[in-house]
């Protein structure tokens, strides 16, 4: 597997070898050794998927310490514009963002670190997202950043996102007061 560094400290794109032939493909997209060769020693405790329509926005969504998750997330079918947004308060890259085009056919995978409030919209109809958390959902300690805030600037790539009714009362980043 490749890991790719990006301009925000912590978070890595990861593309793994993948092996086709005349039948598919075959790739791993988790193995604890190769992810520890790489200077990624992390523990998963939950395996979550979700299943969107073209057009849908999840997130901006984080938990708060103790419960903070890192996610290693990937598009099994499908394709998203995934966003991860610094929110460490002593990070020189507080409020910026990272987005990477995730989908069944790049089978790229990206490693978002606690510390990162997380979203994506989705760009095709049944897209199939799955991720690993390395701590348990606890809803005592949930957040949300509102998915369109002007101060955080983020191209989603689409026109009338489809978003929850929570997501709409997320908070904005002018209100937001990091616990990281």
């Amino acid at each position: 597997m490749e890991t790719i560094k990006t301009e925000i400290e912590g978070l890595i794109i990861i593309k793994p070898k993948v092996f086709k032939d005349d039948r598919g493909c075959f790739f791993e997209s988790w193995s604890k050794e190769a992810f520890i060769n790489n200077g990624l020693e992390i523990d998963f405790v939950q395996d979550n998927q979700s299943f969107s329509s073209k057009g849908v926005v999840r997130g901006l969504h984080f938990q708060n310490p103790p419960f903070a998750q890192g996610k290693l997330v990937r598009v099994i079918q499908g394709s998203v514009l995934d966003v991860a947004v610094d929110i460490r308060k002593e990070s020189p890259t507080y409020g910026n963002h990272i987005s990477v085009l995730l989908s069944g056919e790049n089978n790229t995978i990206f490693w978002i670190p606690p510390g990162f409030a997380h979203g994506f919209s989705t760009l095709e109809d049944n897209t199939i997202f799955a991720y690993k958390c390395s701590e348990v959902y606890n809803k005592n300690f949930e957040g949300s950043l509102l998915w369109n805030d002007k101060d955080l600037n983020i191209d989603w790539k689409i026109e009338n996102a489809i978003i929850s009714e929570k997501d709409k009362k997320s908070e904005p980043f002018s209100n937001f007061k990091s616990q990281f």
